[in-house]
């Protein structure tokens, strides 16, 4: 079950949903996932607690370290153009049992996601209306039970459902609607960059240690008050908390770039994946982080870092600058981001349950496709479970579990990247490793590498990916346990956390030197191993920093997780039905994990004459029975046509 990989059609004809995308609805989808409500909340609570104007540093960090995991969804995604993103990568390349565990977090991530963004959107509406609707459903139907939220929030709920609805009448529609929403959103964000930098102050990032004592004095109108508040904003300057506070305010906005994975979930319904999906994942990452980083650098220029207000700072922006009216603007467009961040949620939702249902690891009716093409039944139970989660329940506890989700998934990704290009050809031989010491092996395949994969080199790889996984287990409970040690500057601490990190180093070369397959993808992921293993450490670190009872959590799904598998889909897995030595298919480009079966030139051309003296296959891996015949001549033409 560990070994037991996917078998994955060649092209596209084995899909039963409808290839109807663009590249740009790709990047509309990623755009509207990724750049949500965050982009107008976000930027104003970590300039003013944690990076001051360094903001936009923060944002480029955050930037480059999402894209080290988008650039391995990119790579798969040009490999492996079918649902599943995460879920099935890992299926092709690790295993049922590790894919099942990829798919059950990306569930898991995406409903709690959607339940946040509907009671969100429901929140920003209600505060517009002068918070009416909470103050009714607070004063008729209170709930006060544990885990339970203050009153249920229908609203959210029936957004949920309407929005499930649309989802099932078709996907072109729902990247319609998707992308007309997108557009308002980036204008919206477009008009505060560009009211930011007329009317912002380059003063603003200039502030000194001196200034901080009298503008503080100035709105508090008490010095002893204003000494108290200068120590709380730091030094002042373009870095008034230094490099550290750039780094935690970077932690924070990793965050904010979440969401661009649901275009790997799109495979099956993308004119042309091999191109379209990394170049959707590559430019949606682009432009979040422009929008991200016009927004903030215009925020901090408009007004002083430490007057922000952390949880509207663009309304109370734009009146200190004078232009009241511009709030409305900002209210749109955040209706707008929240609109198209719910969508983005909820789209790859079905899609991982479809993919998992039709492989057999979860509920069989999950898999069925409408007539339009979409996956109806998955859309409307998953959008039915988001929205009683929207409906009843306080959703803040469980938002650190969808992160150790997600970043767990961008982790599972990355190995498999590595896996993946360090697999051996079929046609490899190797010589037997058992007659020869484990170490002088890790040492020969060190100096002297084979001159392509072997299974030898392949096995090499594997065990040196396993004790990164360990040692960046060590690195994350060091940086995150002995983080006061740390800031001291304890030698013993320093060599604590710098034996794992060595060790680390010596894995990455230990895998640099090992022979890479021939084989080449429409996109390939640069400077292997180096940059899946970077992005493996920094995915550990984040999830070393959230809170215990966040892991406790966790730990409850995998557990009903793990009770669905062994008790439902080891049992009617797709692949345990596949006969025996039956090869694996590939799509075009991908790494070779068989061969494909496939008829001769020759067979296939008088086939299309009409003449085929071939039984056509009834699936992918069938092979062609070809009818026994005694004329001779006629078989040595068959194989003088094919040479």
């Amino acid at each position: 079950m560990l070994s037991r990989r996917k078998r994955v059609p060649a092209g596209s004809e084995g899909s039963s949903l409808c290839r109807c995308l663009s590249t740009m609805d790709l990047i509309a989808l990623g755009v509207g996932s990724t750049l949500g409500a965050g982009v107008y909340v976000l930027a104003g609570e970590v300039a003013k607690t944690s990076s001051g104007p360094s903001i936009i540093l923060s944002f480029l960090i955050a930037a480059m370290v999402s894209a080290l995991a988008g650039l391995c969804y990119a790579e798969f995604g040009a490999r492996v153009p079918l649902a599943g993103s995460a879920y099935l990568y890992s299926y092709v390349t690790v295993g049922e049992l590790w894919a099942f565990l990829a798919g059950w977090n990306l569930l898991l991530s995406y409903v709690i996601g959607t339940a946040s963004v509907a009671r969100a959107w429901s929140a920003t509406f209600d505060q517009l209306l002068g918070k009416k609707m909470g103050r009714f459903l607070g004063a008729h139907a209170a709930m006060n039970s544990v885990g339970l939220a203050e009153h249920p929030d229908a609203f959210a709920a029936g957004l949920v459902v309407l929005l499930a609805g649309l989802l099932s009448f078709g996907v072109k529609e729902s990247t319609t609607v998707n992308k007309a929403f997108t557009a308002l959103n980036v204008l919206v964000l477009l008009f505060v960059t560009v009211s930011g930098f007329i009317k912002g102050d380059l003063s603003n990032w200039k502030l000194g240690e001196d200034d901080l004592p009298w503008a503080a004095a100035h709105e508090a109108g008490n010095q002893s008050v204003a000494d108290n508040m200068t120590s709380a904003f730091g030094v002042g300057g373009f870095m008034p908390y230094g490099f550290t506070g750039t780094l935690a305010g970077a932690s924070t906005c990793f965050y904010a770039f979440v969401g661009f994975d649901c275009i790997a979930t799109t495979g099956e319904e993308v004119r042309d994946p091999q191109r379209s999906i990394p170049m959707g994942i590559i430019l949606s990452l682009l432009v979040c982080f422009l929008a991200y980083f016009g927004v903030s650098a215009a925020l901090t220029l408009m007004m002083p870092y430490y007057l922000l207000d952390p949880m509207s700072p663009l309304p109370a922006a734009f009146e200190y600058i004078g232009w009241s009216s511009a709030k409305h603007a900002v209210a749109v467009g955040s209706l707008c981001a929240l609109t198209t961040s719910l969508l983005g949620s909820m789209f790859p939702m079905p899609r991982i349950l479809y993919a998992m249902a039709q492989d057999g690891l979860l509920f069989k009716p999950l898999a069925k496709v409408s007539r339009r093409q979409c996956p109806v039944v998955a859309t409307l139970v998953s959008g039915g479970v988001a929205a009683l989660l929207a409906l009843l329940f306080d959703l803040k506890a469980l938002v650190d579990m969808m992160s150790i989700g997600t970043l767990l998934a961008y982790s599972l990704v990355a190995g498999c990247v590595l896996l993946l290009r360090y697999r051996p050809e079929p046609s490899t031989q190797d010589t037997p490793a058992g007659k020869v010491p484990a170490v002088q092996l890790w040492w020969d395949d060190l100096i002297c590498p084979p001159p392509r994969p072997t299974p030898r080199s392949s096995a090499t790889v594997a065990w040196a990916l396993t004790a990164v996984a360990a040692l960046v287990c060590a690195v994350s409970w060091v940086s995150t346990a002995g983080l006061p040690c740390l800031r001291a500057g304890r030698a013993w601490c320093i060599a604590v956390l710098a034996l794992p990190l060595l060790g680390i180093l010596a894995a990455a070369l230990l895998v640099w030197r090992q022979p890479q397959s021939r084989e080449r993808a429409s996109f390939m992921v640069p400077c292997l191993p180096f940059l899946p293993l970077l992005s493996i450490t920094i995915n550990s670190i984040l999830m070393a920093r959230l809170s215990t009872a966040a892991w406790l959590r966790y730990l409850l799904w995998m557990a009903i997780g793990f009770l669905i598998y062994f008790g439902y889909g080891i049992r009617h897995s797709a692949e345990s039905r596949q006969p025996e030595g039956a090869a694996p298919r590939e799509p075009p480009g991908s790494m070779a994990m068989g061969h494909l079966v496939r008829p001769p030139t020759s067979l296939r051309l008088l086939c299309e004459a009409g003449g085929c003296p071939t039984t056509r296959p009834q699936s992918h891996g069938d092979a062609w029975n070809i009818p026994k015949t005694t004329d001779t001549g006629f078989l040595r033409l068959l194989l003088l046509t094919d040479l």
